[in-house]
C-alpha cells in the first residue's frame, strides 16, 4: 500500500481550538473543536492538538501516512502593535494590568484587548508542538511539512470549500484578525482570491461582545446567544441607539470607531449596563436595540461589498455568521439571492480551512462539490462504553431495538417524553443537527418551559430549534430557504406556528434545521416516523448539553446529563435507556 499524505489543520485561536484531518483528495476524515473532548467550554487557552487525544486520532484516520502537512490559522508573524505591545513586557502577567496606557480606540478596555493578544500570542507560540512530538514519535520515516496561512483566509476557506457554490462572493466578519476585522474575497471555480480588508479596530465582533456584556452576559463564555435570545423581548431604545451610532460607523468595505466620538458614547452607554444582580429581562431593550444595530451594520456593509463586487451568491464566515437572527433576513434586505453560512463558521471552523488551503498549496485549484458540506465530521462513541452501560445500568428500563428504534422513539415523544438523542459521529459546529441531540414534541406550549427548567437549566427566554423534513419547509416557514446547520433564523407562517408553539420564538422566527435523507438518514427517519405518529413533520431539538457545558463526548456525558437531569429517556444507537417511572 502507497504511502498517503495527510493535511492536520489547527484551529489555534486561544479560544476554540480544534483540530481537522483531510486526506489527499481533500476530503475531511476528522473535525472536531477541543472542548468536546475536554468537556471545558470553549477550550480557553488549550492547545487543539492535545497529547492524549491525538494519538488515537493518528492512528484511526493516518494508518498508512507518508507525509504530513500541519497547517495553522493564524501567521506566525505578528502585526505591529502587538509586537510593540510584547516588546514592551506589556502582554506579561506582571504587566498586563498597568494603568497609564493610551487607550485604544476600541468598545473593549485595553486590559480585556491585551489579554486576548497574549492568550492568542501564547497560543501560537506553541501550535503544533504536541503533534510535532507526536509525529517524531509515531511516524519516524515520515515527512512533515508546517504551514501558518492568514487567519482571515482559513475562515474564507471553511465557508467557500465546503459550499455547493461554483462561484460566490465571501466575506469573513468576526472580531479581529492579523490586521482588521473584515475580509472580502471572491471565490471562482476553486479559487480564492482576497479583494479588499478592513484593517484597524473598527469591529462588528468587538462591538458585540460590548453589548453582551453590557447586557449582563459573559461573552467569554460565549453568551453572545443570550443577547439574541432575549433581543425580541424588547423594543427600540433611541438614546440607545443614537449613541451606536458614534460607536461604529460604515465607510464603503471598512468599519470605523469615530475616536473623537467613540468615548463619549461608550460612557454614556455604560448607564445602561445590567448587573448582575438585576432580571435578565431588564436588558432587553439593550439587547433589541444592539442586536437592531448590528443588523444595520451588517446590512449596509454587505450591501456595499454587492454594489462593489456584484455576485448573486455570498458565503459568510467569522465569529459574526453565527448571528443567525441576522442570517434569515441577508437574502431579503441585500441583493444576494443565495446565501452559504458553513456549519462552524467561527474560530472551530479555521482548523478545517487551514487545512484546506495546504491541501490547495500543493493540489491548486479545490475540488469543487455539488453538495454542501456534511457537519457530520466528529467522534463517535465508544462501543465497550455503551456494552457497560448495558450491563451495569441498573434500575433503567433497557431495551435493544435494531429494526424499531425511530418508530419507538417517536412513540416517546409523541407522549411528551424527553429524549436524548445520540447516534453517528459528533456534528462538527456549535449546533446539535440530530446526532448529539436533546429531542422533545414542538407541539405543547409549555415544553420550551419544561426544558429550560428541568433540563437546561437556563433562562427562559432561551428559544429552542425546530427541525423540519425538507419537503415540509415551505408550508411551515415563509420564504423558505434550505437551512442545513441552523444557521439561519426564518419566520413561521402564522397557520404553521399554531401547530408548534414550542418551537416558535416570541418573534415569531424558528432558528430551524432542514433535514434531508441524504443528509442524515436516521434522523429523517425519527422525523418521518414522528410525522406519522402525529402529523407533525419537525421536532424540537436542541444540544445534549446543560447550559455552561460543552455538547456530550462520551457515553458517559450522555449518562451524567441524563442521570441529572429531567429528561426521561436515552437513545444510543439501537439502545433505549428509560427512567423506572416512564412506560
Amino acid at each position: 500500500m502507497a504511502a498517503k499524505t495527510y493535511y492536520i489543520g489547527l484551529g489555534v485561536t486561544y479560544h476554540d481550538p480544534a483540530l481537522a484531518i483531510i486526506d489527499e483528495t481533500g476530503t475531511p476524515l476528522f473535525v472536531e473543536a477541543s472542548e468536546r473532548y475536554l468537556q471545558y467550554k470553549r477550550a480557553i487557552n488549550c492547545e487543539p492538538d492535545n497529547l492524549n487525544r491525538t494519538p488515537q486520532l493518528l492512528r484511526e484516520f493516518c494508518p498508512d501516512a507518508g507525509r504530513f502537512v500541519v497547517a495553522t490559522s493564524w501567521r506566525r508573524k505578528r502585526p505591529w502593535y502587538e509586537n510593540l505591545m510584547s516588546s514592551l513586557g506589556l502582554l506579561e502577567t506582571r504587566r498586563l494590568h498597568r494603568q497609564g496606557i493610551k487607550k485604544l480606540g476600541s468598545p473593549l478596555s485595553n486590559l480585556h484587548i491585551h489579554h486576548m493578544m497574549a492568550s492568542n500570542r501564547l497560543s501560537l507560540a506553541r501550535a503544533g508542538l504536541n503533534l510535532a512530538r507526536l509525529l517524531a514519535e509515531q511516524y519516524a520515516s515520515s515527512t512533515v511539512q508546517f504551514y501558518d496561512f492568514d487567519h482571515h483566509d482559513t475562515h474564507a476557506a471553511s465557508a467557500c470549500y465546503a459550499s455547493p457554490f461554483k462561484q460566490a462572493s465571501c466575506a469573513v466578519v468576526d472580531s479581529y484578525g492579523e490586521n482588521g476585522s473584515i475580509c472580502f474575497y471572491r471565490y471562482r471555480d476553486g479559487n480564492l482570491e482576497r479583494l479588499h480588508e478592513s484593517k484597524g479596530l473598527g469591529s462588528l465582533g468587538l462591538y458585540y461582545m460590548h453589548i453582551t456584556a453590557l447586557c449582563g452576559f459573559d461573552w467569554m463564555q460565549g453568551e453572545e446567544w443570550k443577547v439574541m435570545g432575549l433581543a425580541p423581548y424588547g423594543r427600540l431604545d433611541e438614546e440607545v441607539y443614537n449613541l451606536l451610532q458614534h460607536v461604529l460607523t460604515v465607510n464603503q468595505l471598512n468599519l470605523e470607531h469615530p475616536r473623537n466620538r467613540l468615548f463619549p458614547a461608550l460612557s454614556a452607554l455604560e448607564k445602561k449596563r445590567r448587573t448582575t444582580d438585576e432580571p435578565s429581562e431588564r436588558a432587553a431593550d439593550l439587547a433589541y436595540t444592539g442586536q437592531y444595530f448590528f443588523a444595520q451594520i451588517m446590512t449596509e456593509i454587505l450591501s456595499n461589498f454587492h454594489t462593489a463586487y456584484p455576485n448573486d451568491y455570498l458565503a459568510l464566515a467569522g465569529g459574526c455568521a453565527l448571528n443567525s437572527s441576522f442570517n434569515g433576513h441577508i437574502i431579503h434586505n441585500t441583493n444576494f439571492s443565495k446565501l452559504y453560512v458553513p456549519p462552524a463558521p467561527a474560530d472551530d471552523g479555521t482548523a478545517l480551512g487551514a487545512a484546506w488551503l495546504a491541501f490547495t498549496r500543493d493540489h491548486g485549484a479545490f475540488p469543487i462539490s455539488s453538495s454542501p458540506l456534511s457537519a457530520y465530521q466528529g467522534s463517535t462513541l465508544s462501543t465497550d462504553a455503551l456494552k457497560r452501560l448495558v450491563r451495569f445500568s441498573a434500575g433503567l428500563e433497557i431495551r435493544h431495538l435494531p429494526d424499531s428504534v425511530c418508530q419507538e422513539t417517536a412513540r416517546l415523544l409523541a407522549q411528551g417524553k424527553l429524549v436524548g438523542w445520540v447516534q453517528g459521529r459528533a456534528e462538527f459546529g456549535p449546533r446539535a443537527l440530530g446526532n448529539r441531540s436533546i429531542l422533545a414534541d414542538p407541539r405543547e406550549p409549555g415544553m420550551k418551559a419544561k426544558i429550560n427548567e428541568r433540563v437546561k437549566f437556563r433562562e427562559e427566554f432561551r428559544p429552542f430549534a425546530p427541525s423540519i423534513l425538507h419537503e415540509f419547509g415551505p408550508d411551515y416557514f415563509e420564504d423558505y430557504q434550505e437551512t442545513p446547520y441552523m444557521e439561519k433564523a426564518l419566520l413561521f407562517r402564522k397557520e404553521a406556528a399554531v401547530r408548534v408553539p414550542a418551537v416558535v420564538h416570541v418573534d415569531g422566527t424558528g432558528r430551524l434545521q432542514t433535514v434531508k435523507q441524504d443528509w442524515n438518514p436516521l434522523f429523517h427517519r425519527l422525523l418521518t416516523a414522528f410525522h406519522h405518529e402525529t402529523g407533525i413533520p419537525l421536532l424540537l431539538n436542541t444540544s445534549f448539553n446543560v447550559m455552561g457545558k460543552p455538547i456530550i463526548h462520551s457515553v458517559e456525558d450522555a449518562v451524567s446529563v441524563f442521570m441529572t437531569s429531567g429528561l426521561d429517556i436515552l437513545v444510543i444507537g439501537d439502545w433505549l435507556f428509560a427512567k423506572p417511572e416512564v412506560r
